[in-house]
């Protein structure tokens, strides 16, 4: 098959297909939304397990410092350690429910792109028609929830792989840190910072592995071990432009990141206003919302875009 779908079509086709089926986009955000908040109630309550056993009040653990606190809360928390098991128990439970959850919604999100994707004419070429671009919307609430069902147990297979990733670099990371010891001049400081920036490529080449052995998964209907061969030939077959499609879309998210930093940081400053800063609250609020819907819409119309190149040059032989 020729390989008709450039990158900048793909992600104009991946944009106009995620706008006309914006229910996905809600969906995940409000997943994504649920995970986190699940996610808050273990780390609040080690925050104050650590108070409570290190003997120190909050304000005094802060005024440590970094070089300092971290040694003060990992000494706590290992004299007590059932307190220790009892908070990596909560930790696990979490993770481990919440990834299964986010990995039954993710099925019934790709089901519903997958399906639009490929019933969808050329609407990425011009001219552009609202018309047609409406027609293309494709979900439905049985749709989702019968390609959440189909995918759940490969998807969750695949997620398994990812948690031994996850952790594979998490202990190397923290194994190197550690060897560094606490930084002493400049160039120890610019070692850790190293050692950072490698451990966030790395969670980031991961994730976006993940997520093209879910939709190779998805798109052939095979099993995950299948998938990961399929993802290996498809990123041999089309690594430039997988690579732009990636690149575009890393360069939105990070300028919607400044953005909104600079948004709090001027939303912070109306808060120290009497009576105007009562304003600041609901704001901040909004803030949040518009900022989770337009980094899920990015990280969707990468999916898509993503989606339409496999098809057209991906991993099956075609």
């Amino acid at each position: 098959m020729a390989l008709l779908a450039s990158p900048k079509l793909a992600l104009k086709r991946g944009a106009l297909l995620t706008a006309a089926n914006w229910q996905v986009v809600v969906l995940q955000w409000v997943a994504d939304s649920v995970f986190t908040a699940l996610l808050a109630v273990p780390v609040v309550g080690g925050a104050a397990l650590v108070v409570l056993t290190s003997g120190l009040a909050p304000q005094d653990l802060f005024d440590q410092g970094l070089a300092r606190a971290v040694p003060a809360v990992a000494a706590a928390l290992l004299a007590h350690p059932i307190a220790l098991a009892a908070f990596l128990a909560a930790m696990f439970v979490v993770l481990l429910g919440g990834s299964l959850f986010m990995a039954f919604v993710k099925g019934g999100t790709i089901a519903v792109l997958a399906l639009a994707e490929q019933e969808a004419g050329p609407v990425e070429h011009p001219p552009l028609q609202l018309q047609a671009v409406s027609h293309t919307g494709r979900f439905r609430l049985e749709t989702a929830t019968a390609g959440a069902q189909r995918l759940f147990g490969r998807f969750a297979r695949l997620g398994c792989g990812l948690f031994v990733a996850y952790g594979a670099i998490g202990a190397l990371s923290l194994t190197t840190i550690v060897s560094l010891g606490t930084p002493e001049s400049a160039w120890d400081g610019a070692r850790i910072f190293g050692v950072t920036l490698t451990v966030i490529v790395a969670y980031t080449v991961v994730n976006l592995l993940y997520l093209l052995m879910q939709i190779a998964v998805a798109v052939d209907d095979c099993d995950a071990g299948t998938g990961v061969a399929r993802t290996l030939t498809f990123l041999v077959r089309r690594p430039r432009d997988v690579g732009i499609v990636f690149g575009v879309v890393s360069t939105l998210v990070a300028l919607g990141t400044a953005a909104s930093f600079l948004a709090t940081a001027a939303l912070g400053l109306i808060a120290f206003v009497p009576f105007v800063g009562l304003a600041a609250l609901p704001l901040q609020v909004g803030a949040w919302m518009v900022r989770g819907l337009v980094f899920q819409f990015l990280g969707l119309t990468a999916l898509v875009a993503y989606l339409r190149l496999y098809r057209e040059g991906g991993g099956t032989g075609a």
